[in-house]
C-alpha cells in the first residue's frame, strides 16, 4: 500500500499578517526577500519588501505610492539591479529602483485603465533579445515596452475600430529562445486567449475556452514554444501542446475542472518545467504533472501534422485559507520555496526541499503561525475535447523592436 508521505507534501511554515489589499507578490532574485504589491485602504498604493528569516516572515521597507498597484515583474531586469516594473490603477507603467524608490527610474502612460497585467522577458538571463515588458489592461489593449525608448511602445495590440473592447486580463511572453524570435499570449474576459507573433507582427492564434481567462502562462519563456496553461472562471483550466499547429484545429489541449471556484493562477516551477501550481478562489492550492504522450504530433486522414495532448496528474493538493489565493510566485533560486497571497489581504510563500513542500501563510490578523500537514487527496484527471476555435478581427500598430 502506498502511504501519503511517498507523494510530495504541502506544509505549512510561517504565518504573518497585512494591514492592506495585496495584488501580487514577487520573489527578489537572489535573495530571501519578496515584494508585496497592493492598496491602503485610503486609496493609495504599497510596495512592501519582506525577508525569510529563520522560518518567520520579517518586513524590511514599506514604500506609499498615489495610485493603487496591480501587479510587477522582474522579468526585463537584470540581475544586477533587480528593478520591478509595476502596473497601476491609473494605468501607468512604472520601472523601480527598490534600493532608491521614491522617483520611477522609467515611467510612462501605459493605458487608459487599469493595468490588468504585466511581464517581462530579456532580463534575469532568461530569454535572448531586448528586454521588454508587456502589460494588459481594461481599455482592451496589449502593449510591448522597451525601456530604454520612452512614452511609446514598440508594439500596440489593439480591436480594429468599431470592434467591441474585451478586458485583457493577462499576458505573458513566452518563445523568446534567440535573438529575433518572440510571442505574447493574453486571455480575455470573454474566454478569448490570443497569440501574437512579435517577429512577423501578426496574430499567429486564437482559441476560446468559454470562461473568463484569470491567467495565461507558458511553461517556459526562452525556449521553442513548448505548453501554453490557461485558467478560467469556472474551476477549468486547459494545457496546450504548443509544439504543432494544426492550420484548422490549432493546438491540441487537454482540460481539467480542478477546483469547485475561480483559478486564479497558474505557476511552473523553475526547476521543472512539467511541474506547476494552481490557486484556487476557496482558498486552496493543487500541484499538478504534465505527462507527454507517447508521440506528440500526428498525421490526419490528408497528411497534415497536428499536436497530441498528453495527460494530466493531482501530485496533491491542500486548503490554506478561506479566502481566494490570486497570487503566487516561486523563487527562482531556491527549488520549491514560493510566495502566495490571498484576498482579501494576505501573503503566503512556499518551500519545496526534495519531496517535502513548505508554505508560509499570512492572513489578515496580524498573526503568526507555524504548521504543518502530511496529507493531500487525489484528484481524477480526465481528457475533454479541444475548445471551439474562434475568429475576430484584430487591429496591430507596430513601432520599431530593438534586439
Amino acid at each position: 500500500m502506498s502511504s501519503s508521505l511517498s507523494k510530495p507534501q504541502i506544509i505549512a511554515h510561517a504565518h504573518t499578517g497585512l494591514n492592506f489589499t495585496v495584488f501580487d507578490c514577487k520573489w527578489i532574485p537572489c535573495s530571501a526577500k519578496f515584494v508585496c504589491l497592493g492598496n491602503f485602504p485610503r486609496g493609495t498604493g504599497v510596495i512592501q519588501i519582506h525577508e525569510l528569516q529563520h522560518g518567520e516572515v520579517q518586513l524590511v521597507k514599506e514604500l506609499e505610492k498615489p495610485k493603487p498597484i496591480k501587479c510587477g515583474t522582474f522579468g526585463a531586469s537584470s540581475l544586477q539591479t533587480r528593478h520591478i516594473a509595476t502596473g497601476d490603477f491609473d494605468g501607468n507603467l512604472n520601472i523601480w529602483n527598490l534600493e532608491a524608490a521614491d522617483v520611477p527610474v522609467y515611467s510612462v502612460k501605459a493605458h487608459k485603465e487599469i493595468v490588468n497585467s504585466i511581464d517581462g522577458v530579456g532580463g534575469l538571463g532568461i530569454g535572448e533579445g531586448a528586454p521588454e515588458i508587456v502589460t494588459g489592461s481594461r481599455d482592451g489593449t496589449v502593449k510591448v515596452w522597451d525601456p530604454r525608448q520612452r512614452d511609446w511602445p514598440v508594439a500596440n495590440m489593439e480591436p480594429l475600430e468599431g470592434e467591441t473592447r474585451r478586458d485583457c486580463w493577462t499576458v505573458a511572453f513566452g518563445h523568446a529562445f534567440n535573438q529575433e524570435d518572440r510571442c505574447v499570449c493574453a486571455g480575455y474576459d470573454n474566454g478569448d486567449v490570443k497569440l501574437f507573433d512579435l517577429r512577423n507582427m501578426s496574430l499567429r492564434w486564437e482559441t476560446n475556452i468559454k470562461n473568463g481567462v484569470c491567467c495565461v502562462e507558458f511553461d517556459r519563456k526562452d525556449i521553442n514554444m513548448n505548453k501554453l496553461v490557461a485558467t478560467s472562471l469556472e474551476g477549468r483550466f486547459h494545457v496546450f501542446d504548443m509544439r504543432t499547429q494544426h492550420p484548422t484545429k490549432g493546438f491540441a489541449s487537454v482540460s481539467e475542472k480542478a477546483h469547485k471556484s475561480t483559478i486564479w493562477q497558474v505557476r511552473h516551477l523553475p526547476q521543472n518545467r512539467d511541474v506547476f501550481m494552481t490557486t484556487g478562489g476557496s482558498g486552496n492550492l493543487h500541484l499538478w504533472k504534465y505527462e507527454y504522450p507517447a508521440q506528440r504530433s500526428e498525421k490526419d486522414c490528408e497528411g497534415v501534422a497536428g499536436g497530441v495532448a498528453g495527460s494530466l496528474s493531482l501530485l496533491q493538493n491542500v486548503t490554506l485559507s478561506t479566502q481566494p489565493i490570486t497570487s503566487l510566485d516561486w523563487s527562482p533560486d531556491k527549488q520549491g520555496l514560493c510566495v502566495c497571497s490571498s484576498s482579501p489581504s494576505s501573503t503566503r510563500c512556499e518551500a519545496v526541499p526534495d519531496r517535502t513542500w513548505t508554505k508560509c501563510a499570512s492572513q489578515n490578523n496580524l498573526s503568526l503561525d507555524v504548521l504543518q500537514t502530511t496529507g493531500g487527496s487525489n484528484a481524477q484527471t480526465g481528457r475533454t475535447s479541444p475548445p471551439p476555435v474562434t475568429t475576430s478581427g484584430l487591429g496591430l500598430a507596430f513601432g520599431a523592436r530593438g534586439c
